[in-house]
């Protein structure tokens, strides 16, 4: 089926829950009207391309009509207005058949942000420490919140091991991509040669799961609950608020201590396994559609290297696709869509490629 055909399906729908949505009687079931409204949001911007497109396209027609007029000025004008026109046309048509890609669910979603010090001792956990001041930095940028479930800090100063919920307007959208390994090459601060020294850190972005998205057995739960450590006052190493909980069918094993509530830490940590369970599923399918296509941009693997992050040459490579900038500074402090854009383009390119093959 050609776009033409597919936009001509979604015009249709889109008519009809405008229908719908201007139809008072709807406004008494509040939940179909904010459902259709959804719907209605979703695809508003392709049909407004659509219509775009289709007027540019008439406009077009009118223009060749004036090439047979013997006016050689009027012949001249019709032939750029043309030339402008048509480049219009291809323009809208590409970003029409982009919007008509099929929608992964899960980029509404907030997310569960894991980060882990790799291969590097110290040096490792203090770069870990700088990704996650990165990601509060673009999370701040863009709105949304960070609640931190897991943290174990460094003697150095820097995050060994940290897990956060990370909330708001298309979250997931924007983070899956920075799944994977993140390796830095840098002088370290305790270096006293002045050597560079390669270290690693693991990154992992899973979509955020809620009860719908996962019914979590509380049969097939194993809940501990011990004394939390850190920061926290008199009260954290004599109240049971930190929460372990194992999930016996996988062997999944989740803590939080974050909260000095225990309630409010077993949430937090349903939450995250949850969000575990949910990538697990998502990764069966995904790994099943791979078999049919193989990705260009790929996402979730926490043990590919997707990132070299380059101190003596202020550069940042993305291995994935090639991309090479010298804005090291700027996406530390949480410049990130300079290296996220070129990836959603990659991964949109792909998928087109796909759909012509």
């Amino acid at each position: 089926m050609s776009w033409e055909q597919s936009i001509g399906e979604v015009e249709a729908r889109f008519e009809e829950l405008s229908s719908k949505l201007a139809d008072p009687a709807l406004l008494a079931d509040q939940q179909a009207y904010q459902q259709f409204a959804k719907q209605h949001s979703s695809i508003a911007e392709v049909v407004e391309k659509y219509r775009s497109w289709k007027r540019v396209v008439s406009q077009i027609d009118e223009a060749r009509g004036l090439l047979d007029e013997s006016d050689p000025e009027m012949v001249e004008m019709a032939t750029e207005e043309i030339e402008s026109l048509t480049a219009d046309r291809d323009r809208l048509a590409e970003e029409i058949r982009v919007l008509l890609l099929p929608v992964d669910p899960a980029d509404e979603k907030g997310a569960v942000l894991e980060i882990r010090a790799g291969t590097g001792g110290d040096e490792a956990t203090l770069f870990a420490a700088e990704i996650f001041r990165m990601y509060c930095k673009y999370a701040e940028g863009h709105a949304w919140s960070i609640e931190v479930t897991t943290r174990n800090d460094s003697e150095a100063g820097g995050i060994k091991e940290l897990i956060a919920l990370v909330k708001g307007r298309r979250v997931y959208s924007r983070l899956k991509y920075e799944s994977g390994v993140h390796r830095v090459q840098r002088v370290p601060k305790t270096e006293s040669q002045g050597r560079v020294h390669t270290s690693a850190v693991t990154v992992a972005v899973l979509p955020e799961a809620d009860e719908v998205d996962v019914q979590v057995d509380e049969t097939e739960l194993r809940v501990d609950t011990y004394c939390s450590s850190g920061p926290g006052g008199q009260s954290v190493n004599t109240t049971y608020s930190a929460v372990r909980i194992t999930h016996l069918p996988t062997g999944l094993v989740v803590t939080c201590q974050d909260e000095k509530s225990q309630i409010k830490n077993r949430k937090k940590a349903l939450q995250v396994l949850r969000s575990r369970l949910y990538e697990i599923e998502r990764h069966k399918q995904h790994s099943e559609q791979a078999q049919q296509r193989r990705a260009m941009v790929r996402t979730g693997d926490r043990s590919e290297k997707i990132r070299t992050y380059n101190f003596p040459e202020m550069r940042i490579t993305d291995h994935r696709i090639g991309l090479k900038v010298h804005q090291l500074t700027q996406v530390l402090d949480g410049d990130l869509d300079v290296l996220i854009e070129p990836l959603t383009t990659a991964q949109q390119a792909d998928e087109l490629a796909a759909q012509a093959a």
